[in-house]
C-alpha cells in the first residue's frame, strides 16, 4: 500500500470522509445560529449570531429553503437586520448547497466596499465558510469557493450583471438601483436573465427600503402571490395584531405637547383589541411569539412570497424613538418626513397632487355644537362604513350650494344601534326637527347583513359599493337578488369614490366666506379629522400613462370616516341637493286685530245731531 508522504493515513481517511459526507439538513436560521459569527466592525452586537434576537427574520430566512418559494420579496425599514438576513442566505449557500451566486448592490463602489468589509470578514470568521473559501483565486468582486463562485456586482455595471449564470440571485436595496445599467435594460431584468439556466431550482431574493409607490420593491410587493406581515400577541389579552405607527386602534400613543425626551421615555403602544398599554419591555416576548400571516390569516408560502416590516419591530428601536423621529421629521419639512415614511415605516412616499390636512379640517369648525342642525338646512344624509367588529357613521346637514356641516359621527357595534342613531330627530336652534333623509351603507365587507338591513329600512337606507375603476357617471344603480335569503330586486349603488373625494377636498379648500363650504361641529375630535384626511391624490403610471388616484398616506392609516363622508356626499347628490333651494318657512297668519268702536250717540239717543 503506498504511503502518503507527510501525512497520517487515518487523518487522511477522516478528511476524505468529511468531504464525502452530505451537508447537515438545516434551515438558513439553524445554520446561522450554529455557524454565523458577527464582526465587531460592522455589528453592534458582535459574536455568535442568534435569530432569537430578531425572531421575525426566521420566517424570511427559512423561506429560502422552502421548495414552494422561488422568489422572496422583503419590504423593510432600516435597523431590522435585513442585510444580515441576505448575508445568512449567502453563507448557507456556500456551506450547504454550493451553486453559482450573484449578489447585486446599487453601484459597483458599494459592491466593492461590501465585499471587503462585510462579506469577506463574514467568511473568515466562520470556519464552515473559511474552509471552503479559495482566497488565493478570489478577487473582491468574484469570490471562489468549493463547487461555486459568488459574483459581487453593482447595478450600474452591465458587464458584471450579464457575465455568468447564477442559480442564486440576491439583490439588495433595489430602489436605489439606476433605471438602466449603462446602455442596457433594467439592471434587475439583466440580473434575472442569469438565472434562466436554472428554471426549476433557482432562488431570487430582493430586499429594499421603499422610496415611492412606483419604485421596484413596492411594485414587487404588490405583485407577490402572498403578502405576509408579522403578527404579535398582546401581552395582556393575547390577541394577535400587526404593529402600526398610527391609527384609531392599535398605534403608538404619545402627548405631542411634551418635550421630546419626555415623549421618548413615555410613549407606548396601545393594543387594538383591549386598548391596554404595551411597553418596550414587552416587545422581546411578543417578537418571539410572533407569526408571519397574510391579513386574511393564511400562512402558507407561495412562489413569490412577500414580507413586510416597519421599524417598530426592531429590538433596537423604542416606541418613543419612533414618536420623536416622526415629530422631528414633520417639523423639519417634506424631505425629512419622506425619510421617516420610507426608512421607519417602510412605506412609499407619494408624489402628491392633492393632499388634505387634518388641521384644515379642525379649522373648519362652525359655531354649532354637536347634534345641532345649522340654520337654513334643507336635508340630512348619513354614511356608514361596515367593519369586522364595528361600524363607523357620520351624519351631515346640507344647505344651498351644497354647503354642509357634520353634526354627528361615531362608532357603534350593532345594526340596532345604527337604527337608533338614524331614526332619532335632530333639532335646529329654533326647535325645528330633522330626520336623516337617506343613509348610504357600505356593503363591501358584510354584504348579506347590509342587504338585509337596507331591505328592512328601505325608506331611508340604501346599500352601496365603491367601484375599483372610474365610472362613466358618479354612481350607477343596479339590482341584485339574494334568492337564498328571499331577497329580490335589492338596490345597490356602485359609487365612484374618487369623484366624491375630489368633491370633499375641493369643498374643504374653500374659504369660510365662500358658499358651498364643508364644515364640522364645534370641538370636533382630532381622530375624525385624521381619518377624513388619511388619503391623498397622487400620480401613478398605469399601462404606460400617468393617472391620478387617491391612496392612503400611510399603508395602515384608518380612513373609515373619510369613507363615511364619501357615502354621505353620494346620498346628498342622489337626492338632488345641488338643485335645491332653501325656502324660508312661511310665517303663520296673524290673528285679525280688533278695531276700536267709536262711542257716538245715534239720532235716536239725542245729542248734537240735527235731530
Amino acid at each position: 500500500m503506498p504511503k502518503k508522504v507527510g501525512s497520517n493515513w487515518a487523518d487522511w481517511l477522516i478528511e476524505a470522509l468529511n468531504v464525502l459526507r452530505p451537508p447537515e439538513k438545516l434551515t438558513v436560521s439553524e445554520w446561522a445560529d450554529k455557524y454565523r459569527m458577527l464582526d465587531s466592525k460592522t455589528s453592534a452586537e458582535p459574536g455568535q449570531w442568534s435569530t432569537d434576537r430578531t425572531p421575525y427574520l426566521r420566517g424570511i430566512m427559512d423561506s429560502f429553503t422552502d421548495p414552494r418559494v422561488e422568489e422572496i420579496i422583503f419590504l423593510k425599514p432600516t435597523q431590522v437586520g435585513g442585510t444580515e438576513c441576505l448575508n445568512n442566505m449567502l453563507g448557507f449557500v456556500i456551506a450547504q448547497d454550493p451553486n453559482p451566486a450573484l449578489v447585486v448592490y446599487p453601484i459597483d463602489t458599494l459592491a466593492q466596499f461590501t465585499s471587503e468589509n462585510r462579506l469577506q470578514p463574514m467568511i473568515e470568521l466562520s470556519p464552515a465558510l473559511r474552509s471552503r473559501y479559495h482566497a488565493n483565486r478570489s478577487k473582491d468582486l468574484e469570490l471562489q469557493f468549493d463547487g461555486m463562485y459568488a459574483v459581487i456586482a453593482g447595478a450600474n455595471s452591465p458587464a458584471s450583471l450579464s457575465s455568468r449564470p447564477a442559480r442564486y440571485l440576491f439583490m439588495d436595496e433595489v430602489d436605489k438601483y439606476p433605471r438602466t445599467a449603462g446602455k442596457e435594460a433594467d439592471p434587475r431584468a439583466l440580473a434575472r436573465e442569469r438565472t434562466k439556466t436554472f428554471p426549476h431550482n433557482k432562488k431570487i431574493m430582493q430586499t429594499s427600503t421603499p422610496t415611492v409607490r412606483s419604485g421596484p420593491i413596492w411594485r414587487a410587493w404588490e405583485g407577490a402571490d402572498i403578502k405576509l406581515q408579522y403578527f404579535v400577541p398582546c401581552p395582556h389579552c393575547g390577541q394577535y395584531q400587526t404593529l402600526k405607527f398610527a391609527g384609531s386602534s392599535g398605534s403608538v400613543k404619545f402627548d405631542s405637547d411634551l418635550d421630546l425626551e419626555t415623549i421618548r421615555s413615555t410613549a407606548y403602544y396601545e393594543c387594538e383589541h383591549c386598548h391596554a398599554s404595551i411597553r418596550d419591555a414587552h416587545k422581546p416576548a411578543m417578537l418571539r411569539a410572533g407569526e408571519w400571516r397574510a391579513p386574511d390569516g393564511s400562512t402558507g408560502r407561495k412562489r413569490k412570497t412577500g414580507f413586510w416590516l416597519n421599524a417598530l419591530y426592531s429590538p433596537w428601536v423604542r416606541f418613543g424613538d419612533a414618536a420623536v423621529e416622526f415629530l422631528t421629521s414633520k417639523r423639519a419639512g417634506p424631505e425629512e418626513l419622506m425619510n421617516f415614511i420610507n426608512s421607519w415605516l417602510a412605506e412609499p412616499w407619494e408624489n402628491t397632487q392633492v393632499k388634505m390636512n387634518s388641521d384644515k379640517v379642525l379649522e373648519k369648525s362652525s359655531s354649532y355644537e354637536e347634534g345641532v342642525v345649522p340654520d337654513k338646512t334643507i336635508l340630512l344624509t348619513a354614511g356608514v362604513d361596515v367593519q369586522k367588529d364595528r361600524m363607523y357613521y357620520t351624519i351631515r346637514a346640507w344647505g344651498e350650494g351644497m354647503t354642509s356641516h357634520n353634526i354627528r359621527h361615531g362608532v357603534v357595534e350593532t345594526w340596532p344601534q345604527i337604527e337608533d342613531v338614524m331614526n332619532i330627530s335632530y333639532c335646529s336652534r329654533d326647535g325645528t326637527e330633522f330626520f336623516v333623509n337617506l343613509c348610504a351603507v357600505d356593503s363591501g365587507y358584510n354584504a348579506d347583513d347590509t342587504y338585509n338591513f337596507c331591505a328592512k329600512n328601505a325608506e331611508w337606507a340604501v346599500a352601496i359599493k365603491g367601484s375599483n375603476t372610474p365610472l362613466p357617471a358618479k354612481y350607477r344603480l343596479t339590482k341584485i337578488d339574494r334568492e337564498e335569503r328571499g331577497l329580490f330586486g335589492i338596490s345597490l349603488y356602485m359609487v365612484d369614490g374618487a369623484y366624491f373625494k375630489d368633491f370633499i377636498a375641493g369643498r374643504l379648500a374653500r374659504k369660510p366666506e365662500e358658499s358651498g363650504g364643508w364644515f364640522v361641529y364645534e370641538g370636533c375630535d382630532e381622530e375624525y379629522a385624521e381619518q377624513v384626511t388619511a388619503e391623498q391624490k397622487v400620480k401613478e403610471r398605469q399601462r404606460g400613462r400617468e393617472v391620478e388616484v387617491w391612496r392612503p398616506k400611510t399603508a395602515h392609516a384608518d380612513n373609515h370616516y373619510l369613507d363615511c363622508e364619501v357615502y354621505a356626499a353620494f346620498a346628498a347628490d342622489c337626492l338632488g341637493i345641488r338643485y335645491m333651494r332653501y325656502e324660508q318657512p312661511a310665517e303663520p297668519p296673524k290673528p285679525p286685530e280688533d278695531k276700536p268702536v267709536e262711542n257716538k250717540k245715534s239720532w235716536l239717543q239725542g245729542g248734537d245731531s240735527w235731530l
